[in-house]
């Protein structure tokens, strides 16, 4: 018999698919960058899609300078506020937190999430932080969703954004004059740049095996069933491998999409607001920013920004035009 080879069936690149930890995604990775110091990264809000028409900006198109038709995606970004400063310096084992400076007020609603330090000597932790050689300054930055109509909750989310750009001793004096401080969506990037976005897709729940990887169907003469594999595998080893598909969790995983264009930062929310509101959202009030393209998650759904750690284009310098942005009732869409 001949040796019949084929490409294996189901991506092995996120394994376990096990439904995430939190709906927070959290970020192992920061790119370097030349422009600094600034704040590397923002969260926001999924309201909905919509379609927008833009001059097309890319040369070597077949419609270039024409107007085209695009996806793109609303998130509503309101300021977030920042709690603490988090040094880290370099050990034999990595980075290791070398020390935080906390903000001496916070908002009270971020004692829905942990414990606020109530007694903070902010000058007494920076003296300690002046014999550190740091290796890597971060903030601790929290949202504000009590801002956020469409979004049914007080207890904000908690993450680390990197300050990169510049001198060691820059950063950290960035760092603390953002302490206490809200950020804005503009001290993280402008209409034209290049974004990663992060967020947890949409939970599918238990599926089977012809759903979850996507396997052809067994023949109508089969005795048992249709939509079931064939075997578990061969006799020996004498356990089920990891890479037989099976049925199990499918969605409400944590995904990254790189290298997203960034159409539009606008600071009023009816701009891109359609007739009666986004489907179980409703309408923008605060900042937003058009993403080309859709966005991992559901609607209300929290999405991390960062910098592009894989970037294949550079921030453009002039922002597509854009021409019309669709703001009809997306009832019975």
């Amino acid at each position: 018999m001949p040796n019949i080879r084929r490409p294996r069936r189901g991506s092995k690149g996120f394994g376990p698919r096990k439904r995430a930890i939190t709906q927070t995604p959290r970020l192992d990775s920061w790119p370097e960058i030349s422009e600094g110091p600034k704040v590397q990264g923002f969260a926001g809000y999924k309201a909905g899609m919509t379609h927008a028409f833009i001059v097309d900006h890319r040369k070597t198109s077949t419609t270039s300078g024409q107007e085209i038709k695009v996806p793109v995606t609303v998130l509503e970004v309101p300021p977030m506020k920042v709690a603490a400063v988090r040094i880290y310096e370099n050990t034999r084992y990595g980075l290791k937190t070398a020390g935080e400076i906390w903000a001496t007020q916070l908002d009270e609603n971020l004692s829905r999430l942990l414990p606020i330090p109530k007694k903070v000597d902010a000058d007494a932790a920076w003296e300690k932080m002046k014999g550190v050689d740091a290796e890597d300054v971060r903030v601790l930055a929290f949202t504000q969703p009590k801002l956020v109509t469409g979004v049914p909750k007080k207890r904000p989310e908690l993450m680390e954004l990197r300050i990169g750009g510049g001198t060691m001793e820059a950063r950290v004096d960035f760092a603390k004059g953002l302490l206490g401080k809200d950020i804005a969506i503009t001290d993280f990037a402008k209409t034209g740049a290049m974004i990663d976005v992060v967020a947890i897709t949409k939970g599918k729940g238990f599926q089977g095996a012809t759903k979850r990887w996507g396997l052809k169907l067994m023949s109508h003469k089969n005795s048992k069933h249709r939509r079931a594999i064939g075997n578990l595998g061969p006799k020996r080893p004498g356990y089920v491998r990891t890479t037989v598909p099976q049925g199990g969790q499918m969605g409400y995983h944590q995904r990254t999409e790189v290298n997203k264009l960034i159409l539009k930062v606008g600071e009023s929310g009816q701009e891109v607001s359609p007739k009666g509101g986004f489907l179980h959202y409703g309408e923008v009030r605060n900042p937003f920013v058009l993403v080309h393209g859709s966005v991992p998650g559901p609607t209300k759904r929290l999405v991390r920004m960062r910098d592009p750690v894989r970037r294949q284009q550079a921030d453009l310098k002039e922002a597509p035009e854009m021409v019309y942005i669709s703001t009809e009732s997306k009832q019975g869409a």
